[in-house]
């Protein structure tokens, strides 16, 4: 009896033993995830901008790492699928309603035209925004009206309520660099008055500019037009002295916006993910690799992909956005957004009970992160697109700072949660399995 019970301890010992090491060092080499991040948020990567030569390097790098990882390219013959997009910086503008002129900081525009001058209400088609963010149908309204491939039959007055705080502030982000793709103008303003008239008159300084996102495939060897895509976003803020971001760096310290967690992380784990497949080359699914551009001015160049795929060939979406530091349950964890609106994470939970590793439902739901990265655009389209990050963002101390450097990334705990993303994708990159479509909700 005594030897069985020594032999019951030292199997469940062994047993959790191998379950803590099938996230504890199976994939990823931790070596090969710092040579990607250290690239990325490199202070010579100047913030990797759009429109930046910098973010032109990023592209180059990601692209070489897709070949030698073995990928092909997704869009015709090339991994770069490149787009053009307005760039329109705001001169001046003078805002009227009803006879009272606004501050700056009661509106924004968004516009393809040189000279703006509407002088009736009647010169516009007015949308209120709902005060419930949180829903699918004012995200729809959002991005219909403001999205890059958008070409508006009509001048819009998007009617924000002032309750809503935070979102003028958020769209100006967005309009400062003034992505269009319409001659037609929105103007958002907050205001609760009735509005009985209205005087806009705007100069702005238009140019056309091109920008890419990246995308490589691993053809499926069984089911090749079912796609599993891998995504990050690969720009961010650029420089203190000419970046859009929410904080500003301190005068005489730092002023490069190096973007190690938000979202060079994020591109790393594809980056990781398509050399761990690569070398495989066992998915029965065809598996997408791709890295947008422009997401932190408004998520254009996912809006620009979701716009040129097949929606109803995409199985599931691991957007990956910010996974470099510890989430709130400390390491071998993290989160998915939108977690109740499919069973995509409840797949993802159960392709790891073997080991240590756990993925749990987004703790900051009244913050809207399902439909505030590059998931988004599928989403609304039904496809079971959800982002997993780490980012404690009622505490992210140095999200859009200069003080997101690699220095402040827990990489070894970053390289676990890119193993656990490939053990727990496993499944449905097989395809055995299928996650349920995102219900989507009219506007």
């Amino acid at each position: 009896m005594k030897s069985l019970i020594l032999f019951f301890s030292f199997f469940c010992t062994f047993r959790a033993a191998i379950a803590q090491s099938l996230v504890a060092s199976n994939f990823i080499p931790e070596n090969e995830v710092r040579q990607v991040e250290t690239f990325l948020a490199s202070d010579d990567m100047r913030g990797r901008k759009t429109f930046s030569p910098e973010i032109e390097k990023a592209s180059d790098f990601i692209i070489n790492k897709f070949k030698e990882a073995g990928l092909k390219p997704f869009f015709a013959n090339d991994f770069k699928q490149s787009f053009f997009l307005y760039s329109s910086k705001l001169i001046s503008a003078t805002l009227k309603l009803n006879g009272n002129t606004l501050p700056d900081s009661a509106f924004t525009i968004f516009s393809g035209t040189n000279q703006i001058y509407l002088n009736s209400i009647d010169s516009f088609v007015r949308v209120d925004v709902s005060k419930d963010l949180g829903s699918a149908a004012s995200n729809q309204l959002i991005s219909k009206y403001l999205r890059a491939t958008s070409v508006l039959p009509a001048n819009i007055l998007l009617v924000v309520d002032p309750g809503q705080k935070g979102l003028i502030k958020r769209l100006k982000r967005f309009s400062l660099s003034g992505l269009v793709g319409n001659q037609k103008t929105v103007l958002v303003v907050e205001t609760a008055a009735p509005l009985t008239s209205i005087f806009l008159q705007a100069i702005n300084e238009v140019k056309q500019q091109s920008l890419n996102n990246v995308a490589g495939i691993l053809r499926g060897t069984e089911k090749p037009e079912e796609y599993i895509i891998f995504s990050a976003h690969y720009d961010h803020l650029g420089t203190g002295n000419n970046s859009s971001a929410m904080r500003q760096p301190i005068p005489g310290q730092d002023s490069i916006f190096n973007g190690a967690n938000d979202d060079a992380s994020g591109t790393t784990a594809v980056i990781e993910l398509a050399k761990y497949f690569g070398k495989k080359h066992l998915n029965k699914r065809s598996i997408i690799f791709t890295t947008f551009t422009a997401e932190e001015i408004g998520e254009y160049g996912s809006q620009y992909f979701s716009s040129h795929i097949d929606n109803k060939k995409v199985i599931a979406m691991f957007n990956i956005e910010m996974i470099g530091t510890l989430s709130k349950w400390g390491t071998n964890s993290a989160y998915i957004t939108g977690f109740e609106r499919s069973n995509f994470g409840t797949l993802l939970q159960a392709n790891l009970k073997s080991s240590s590793f756990k993925f749990y439902p987004d703790p900051y739901p009244e913050q809207n992160l399902f439909y505030r990265s590059d998931n988004a655009q599928l989403a609304l389209k039904g496809v079971p697109a959800h982002t997993i990050s780490t980012s404690k963002m009622d505490d992210e101390r140095n999200y859009h700072t200069p003080q997101d450097e690699i220095k402040t990334l827990d990489l070894e705990n970053m390289t676990r949660i890119i193993d656990a993303i490939a053990l727990s994708s496993k499944q449905l990159i097989s395809g055995k399995e299928t996650p349920d479509r995102v219900a989507i909700e009219n506007e």
